[in-house]
């Protein structure tokens, strides 16, 4: 078993193709590894064991009768659970959505489907996307496999914390303002938040629709962008879907080069409040970056110190807008029912009992930025800004190739630690969250450890939109000069669970 999860995503897909493995037998180690651990973990919500080694079959039937294999095809994966899977529950981390099991399946994990991953399960999250530590689930915290009584960061931290766990060898995660890459940051990990529009959203509940983007997360660029072209591509039933082809990103991962590249460095992008260990690690990227053949590029975008107060006007305006179908009445959770109740009793009731206390915040915040006499001042100043920030990415990008700054400014804290500073708790997604405000691409892969503590850091690379091919032609370099020199820290250095 340990042999089987100690493997990439590359290698179970290339082993089953080859008949040296069977997909139930990966299945079942997974899920092996899943018992055994996630008890301390807590990165799943919910086992889909008998729909796994089902689908494992089906890979192994479709070998045996000859028939070509995808490039994924019998790979387990974990699945951030705010997709709707059909059959089996969506609850987003909330308990006003507990035990509701959707009748259809979100276009992601139709593709899942239909390329033969197999998906092994549903991971925790912040409820509602909302939190950059996995905390503010009602179903109780996910711990970092590098040390259980930290985060793994949030939203998806479940699937952060599957991958560094060794129970799954890929997940699926959404990035609003960075709960994608702030996760894989502080886990050691790789995650990717595509273009915006790039991944179907049809089937994701909805958080704030102009900046929730799924994404793949691995533990190796490759897999990622192997997974990143089963996941991506137009969706008709999508109206944000760009419809255009998938950037060549496996092709860029196979090939991966910075020499020539113009590399640029945000100075807002450090500072105060940044751990020593790591800016240490990410000044060492940098010299790494040269070494391999790039121009380094100082760059100045004054208006990524306003991002994080768009940001916190943004985001709740529109999830207080998206959170109102919640209502008690058509489907989830639904309190106060008895007959003595009005229907906006009940509404009121059950959002009272349902939604935990970020929620609640962010819709509060949201509907004061949206209230008359208040739009302008708040919600529509915040769009203005949101426009200075994308300007200043078109001017950066006219002068270099990719932009490149820490994912996180602090390795991952103690749980706990911010529970009763929501500031504190938002400046975790300091790096991340310009990237959302104007939907370019943006990758987080492993920089090595911060020397004071020993928990990973995260490198993270910004390329323009629909080019999200650079990415991965840069990440895969990186990755492979680290690896070279200092050896792959979640496999080398990681804690036994």
């Amino acid at each position: 078993m340990t042999d089987i999860i100690k493997l990439t995503a590359a290698e179970i897909a290339a082993r089953i193709a080859s008949g040296e493995l069977t997909a139930v037998e990966v299945t079942e180690a997974h899920l092996a590894r899943i018992d055994a651990v996630d008890e301390k973990v807590h990165a799943f919500l919910h086992i889909d064991r008998e729909g796994a080694l089902a689908q494992a079959r089906a890979v192994d039937d479709k070998r045996a009768r000859g028939e070509k294999l995808g490039p994924l095809a019998g790979v387990p994966l974990a699945l951030k659970d705010i997709f709707t899977t059909e059959g089996i529950p969506t609850t987003v981390g909330s308990k006003i959505l507990e035990g509701w099991i959707p009748p259809y399946d979100a276009t992601l994990t139709k593709r899942l489907k239909d390329a033969d991953v197999v998906i092994l399960g549903k991971t925790n999250m912040d409820e509602f996307a909302m939190g950059s530590s996995t905390e503010n689930s009602a179903y109780g915290p996910t711990g970092n496999p590098w040390d259980l009584t930290r985060i793994p960061g949030g939203s998806g931290g479940g699937s952060s914390a599957a991958l560094a766990a060794f129970e799954a060898p890929l997940a699926i995660g959404t990035d609003t303002g960075g709960s994608i890459r702030q996760p894989a940051s502080v886990t050691g990990t790789v995650g990717v938040k595509p273009t915006y529009g790039a991944v179907s959203r049809y089937g994701m509940v909805a958080f704030s629709s102009s900046l929730d983007q799924g994404g793949p997360c691995a533990r190796t660029v490759l897999d990622a962008a192997l997974l990143h072209e089963v996941i991506a591509g137009h969706d008709p039933l999508d109206s944000t879907s760009i419809d255009a082809p998938v950037p060549p990103v496996v092709e860029a991962a196979r090939n991966g080069s910075v020499a020539g590249m113009r590399v640029g460095v945000v100075k807002q992008f450090r500072g105060e409040g940044y751990q020593a260990g790591v800016i240490q690690r990410f000044d060492e990227s940098v010299e790494l970056l040269k070494e391999l053949g790039a121009e380094i590029v100082e760059l100045d975008c004054p208006s990524f110190d306003l991002a994080l107060s768009a940001y916190y006007l943004i985001a709740p305006s529109e999830c207080s807008s998206n959170l109102a179908r919640f209502d008690g009445l058509r489907y989830g959770l639904r309190t106060g029912d008895d007959g003595d109740h009005s229907a906006e009793e009940v509404t009121s009731l059950t959002r009272e009992a349902g939604f935990g206390p970020e929620v609640k915040r962010r819709i509060m915040l949201g509907t004061y930025a949206l209230s008359s006499g208040y739009y302008d001042a708040y919600y529509g100043s915040a769009q203005k800004v949101r426009t200075l920030i994308t300007r200043d990415f078109e001017t950066a990008f006219e002068q270099v190739d990719v932009i490149v700054s820490p994912t996180t400014p602090t390795t991952a804290f103690a749980i706990g630690e911010r529970a009763d500073d929501p500031m504190a708790m938002y400046l975790a997604d300091l790096c991340t969250i310009p990237t959302n405000l104007a939907g370019n691409a943006a990758m987080s892969l492993p920089c090595g450890l911060a020397p004071e503590d020993n928990l990973p850091v995260g490198l993270q690379i910004i390329a323009p939109a629909m080019q999200d091919d650079r990415l991965y032609k840069v990440g895969s370099a990186v990755e492979a000069a680290f690896v070279e020199r200092w050896g792959h820290p979640l496999l080398e250095e990681a804690p036994s669970l």
